[in-house]
């Protein structure tokens, strides 16, 4: 007589066994079409998990509900090779890491399309399902909002079309694939720190590689979606206090060295020699931190109001930190559009916070990055700067720039996707340093867009 429980172990085994298969020849299936995503392909194991949706991935493994995998494979081996591939895409572009404070749902959502519109825009046989009239209408829709659409940029644009319930049901519906519920599980920092690290190595080695294919040639237009979002994700973004460090320079400064200073001889004198230390703490110690730089503002017609006062903003809450500035310090505030409209010279905490309150754009025409430069130059001649370390120009990047390198550290500062706002960062000269500061990175403030009102223009 056959045993029931045996018999049922068997055929989980079976079907273990054959979604295995399954996905194993869908990964084949994509390395066969696009060998330059072989590493990511084969960087998944398979497990089965019976609470699993159909798919879903913790950046390390496949996990499949049995019988819904096999379901959707009956659909066609197309929508397994798709599912496969979304998921790869999720750990590549940092999906299960980056959602910071953002809203669960909205950010499912926005990953889930971004996904989707990179896969359908590549054409490939394998994967190839011709779009529902609904999902081009989306993307029609967000790419009238931002160039490449990025995860960030899609949420940033559903926030702002007010979706009712009944809405974002559908579109959930159309983007759902996979089962999300795995990046937000506890993971030890032990190991989420490696898999990111992983995940980063293999998408800066994917935009080298298609990035090669394409100067010889060998790449197809269908592709290009895939490494603009590739590009994109691999521009180097900084924490703003950790980029402004850059432009710290070392002097001596009036404090105490506890590096170099030793209690155990100081205690000791004043028990045994009648308070009389045997060594007095060192009066100054060498230290970097930010003295001379300046501040370009662009305040052409193209540059948001609310984004200005907001980036003077953050570099003034930067800079009231302690460990940031000298006491003493020689800012330029510049403003300029076609020409320079104002310099503030600040040398002081207080005069930062007295400029902050009574800010007003000046300016409004077009934009000429040129003036800038001159001006500055200018200024050097004339002694106005001791150790001028660099420039910080806060532009939309849409201008003339100058076309030989100061001799100082220049930065060009954009803030991406935010309320409408589309920066053009192509042109910056290879001499230049490029910052690119998204919502995530500068924590915006709600109801920013209510106080462009508020900024009062010349």
């Amino acid at each position: 007589m056959t045993d029931p429980v045996r018999q049922q172990q068997l055929e989980e085994l079976n079907m273990v066994n054959v979604c295995t298969r399954i996905l194993s020849n869908a990964r084949n299936e994509l390395y066969l079409n696009m060998h330059f995503l072989d590493v990511a392909l084969s960087s998944l194991g398979f497990e089965a998990d019976l609470s699993a949706g159909t798919v879903g991935t913790d950046g390390f493994t496949i996990y499949y509900n049995p019988e819904n995998l096999c379901q959707l494979y009956r659909q066609g081996r197309v929508y397994v090779n798709r599912a496969y591939l979304h998921m790869v895409f999720h750990c590549l572009f940092c999906h299960l890491d980056t959602r910071g404070k953002r809203a669960q749902d909205y950010w499912n959502l926005a990953c889930d399309i971004a996904m989707e519109s990179v896969i359908d825009s590549m054409h490939k046989k394998c994967i190839h399902v011709a779009p529902h009239p609904f999902r081009r209408d989306t993307y029609l829709r967000l790419g009238k909002q931002m160039k490449v659409l990025t995860a960030e940029g899609i949420y940033q644009a559903l926030q702002g079309w007010s979706l009712s319930q009944q809405q974002y049901e559908r579109l959930a519906a159309e983007f759902l694939v996979d089962d999300h519920r795995r990046w937000y599980e506890h993971t030890p920092k032990s190991q989420m720190v490696p898999r990111n690290n992983s995940w980063k190595d293999k998408r800066e080695k994917l935009q080298t590689a298609m990035e090669d294919m394409a100067r010889e040639e060998r790449g197809s237009e269908e592709e290009n979606s895939l490494l603009e979002q590739v590009q994109v994700e691999n521009r180097e973004r900084y924490d703003y206090r950790r980029f402004l460090k850059k432009f710290a320079v070392l002097r001596e400064e009036l404090q105490i060295d506890e590096d170099s200073f030793d209690y155990i001889y100081y205690t000791y004198g004043l028990k045994h020699y009648g308070n009389v230390p045997l060594i007095e703490p060192l009066e100054s110690k060498e230290v970097f931190r930010v003295e001379d730089f300046v501040i370009a503002i662009d305040t052409s017609m193209s540059c948001s109001g609310a984004l200005v006062q907001y980036f003077l903003e953050e570099t003034y809450s930067i800079l009231r930190e302690a460990e940031s500035f000298f006491l003493k310090v020689n800012i330029h505030i510049i403003q300029c559009d076609d020409r320079v409209r104002s310099d503030r010279v600040i040398t002081s905490l207080s005069q930062m916070k007295d400029y902050m309150r009574d800010f007003t754009i000046e300016g409004k025409g077009g934009t000429d990055f040129r003036p800038v430069f001159a001006y500055v130059d200018s200024l050097r001649a004339q002694g106005k700067f001791t150790k001028l370390k660099g420039l910080l120009y806060f532009t939309d990047g849409k201008g003339i720039y100058p076309v030989k390198a100061p001799v100082y550290d220049t930065a060009f500062i954009f803030i991406e996707d935010f309320a409408g706002s589309r920066y053009h960062d192509t042109q910056v000269p290879s001499w230049a340093m490029k910052l690119v500061l998204g919502p995530e990175h500068v924590d915006l403030p709600e109801g920013i867009q209510e106080k462009q009102e508020g900024v009062k223009a010349v």
